[in-house]
């Protein structure tokens, strides 16, 4: 039905890798370092890799990564539905590191939650466009989301440069990313 996501980074002189994730019971700041292993298993889900980048395209992205995790605005609140939650957060630091290229599967509830304030700007992947009002009603159109319409949390689209439908519970059906 829906996914847990998080971000794994390794700078090329750091000796393990460090997780950036939301996890919202425990009180105090949710987003957590290292609060599991890089490749840990989610409530008995093994984990899907969704970008990988290394050598020097990952060198380049780890600054904007580690600014985007410190500018995340809810650093102290979790929703489940419709967010801030672990989805809100890898999708802010989407837009905020464009050159990432994160494509968030349409199962990654709390994508599309934006405060009131931030309605209108980039898709969670960081190009296009996106439009949402708390995550409740929104639309993407971008190269990496195609067009995407969220309703109540629930996300539904098609992906043209990489013909595939987008769907709610299930997640992607067409060609492989």
């Amino acid at each position: 039905m829906a996914v847990h996501t998080w971000l794994v980074v390794k700078p090329a002189d750091a000796d393990a890798y460090t997780r950036w994730d939301v996890v919202g019971w425990g009180g105090g700041r949710v987003v957590r370092r290292n609060y599991a292993a890089p490749d840990a298993m989610w409530f008995g889900q093994r984990p899907s890799l969704l970008v990988d980048k290394r050598g020097e395209a990952a060198a380049a992205l780890i600054p904007g990564i580690e600014a985007a995790v410190a500018s995340y605005p809810f650093p102290e609140h979790y929703r489940s539905w419709p967010g801030p939650n672990s989805n809100t957060f890898v999708a802010h630091i989407g837009r905020s590191v464009p050159d990432l290229g994160l494509d968030l599967p349409p199962t990654a509830i709390g994508k599309d939650f934006r405060a009131l304030d931030d309605s209108i700007g980039r898709a969670p992947s960081g190009g296009g466009v996106q439009l949402s009002l708390f995550g409740l009603a929104g639309m993407i159109l971008a190269p990496e989301e195609g067009l995407e319409v969220n309703l109540l949390g629930l996300s539904v689209g098609i992906d043209v440069a990489r013909p595939a439908l987008r769907l709610p519970a299930i997640g992607r059906i067409g060609m492989t990313p």
